[in-house]
């Protein structure tokens, strides 16, 4: 499988796109599924350890669209906001989840239920859902 990756002006930033939001772009339709998230590498490039931690911080990671109709994309075409997912869980928010800021079981049983979100992002938020869970009362 091959991606491709595409530089965009106008794009809904990472507050105002959610995961699951169909977007049409040319002929194609794509579905937001995940952030982008920065490895050790962009800190080699920049030759700066803390540049990770600094991209994170800023919340602007950009974000990783599925295709959910193939199509042709070319410089010009539209790129516009088809359906948008009624959860309504923005990238931003996906990300400070992610980075587990703070416990917020809401948002992670908000997260489990969106299924343009890929499965290992899902295993993720079930799994933290599950050591949040109180253990039972002892007897």
């Amino acid at each position: 499988m091959f991606g491709e990756n595409l530089t965009v002006e106008g794009l809904p930033l990472e507050d105002e796109l959610a995961t699951g939001d169909r977007i049409g772009a040319g002929s194609a339709e794509l579905v937001v599924c995940q952030p982008r998230l920065p490895c050790f590498k962009l800190g080699i490039r920049f030759r700066d350890a803390r540049m990770v931690k600094r991209f994170l911080q800023a919340r602007r990671s950009g974000y990783y669209l599925r295709v959910a109709v193939e199509g042709e994309i070319a410089t010009g075409d539209t790129v516009a906001l088809l359906e948008p997912h009624p959860e309504r869980v923005p990238i931003s928010e996906v990300t400070r989840l992610y980075l587990g800021d703070h416990v917020d079981i809401d948002g992670w049983r908000r997260l489990v239920h969106v299924d343009a979100l890929p499965g290992n992002w899902r295993l993720h938020f079930e799994e933290l859902l599950e050591n949040a869970r109180p253990a039972p009362p002892s007897e």
